[in-house]
């Protein structure tokens, strides 16, 4: 079992900033392929970005690519979501998620392949 808690969200301007944090409870946190994935109200949940368990691989987004950065650091069972040039359609509660590494270096990017959720934060830009 793995618990997630993410924080770092809250209210931007358009073309901001926020990195999201996600500290995971279980000490075999490299064991682990991560995701950020993102809910607007009245919408799907989807992906934005995946990082492998090492952290030589990652995976975005089109929406995202070239303004958000994932990084993970396994010493602190920490994952983050740097955001950059915020922009209003970026609202949505931001939930970080787990998966058990099955293939090295295979960043996984499908909602049902993750097995653990944290209970989100929310992220407004206002614009």
């Amino acid at each position: 079992q793995v618990q997630l808690v993410e924080s770092g969200g809250g209210l931007v301007q358009a073309g901001g900033s926020l990195r999201l944090s996600c500290a995971a409870s279980r000490r075999t946190f490299s064991n682990y392929d991560m995701g950020w994935f993102r809910q607007a109200p009245g919408k799907e949940r989807t992906f934005v970005a995946a990082i492998s368990w090492s952290g030589d691989s990652t995976y975005y987004a089109n929406s995202v690519k070239g303004r958000f950065t994932i990084s993970r650091d396994n010493a602190k069972n920490t994952v983050y979501l740097q955001m950059n040039s915020l922009k209003p359609e970026d609202t949505a509660v931001y939930y970080c998620a787990a998966k058990p590494t099955v293939v090295a270096g295979l960043v996984p990017f499908g909602l049902n392949e993750y097995d653990y959720w944290g209970q989100g934060t929310q992220v407004t830009v206002s614009s």
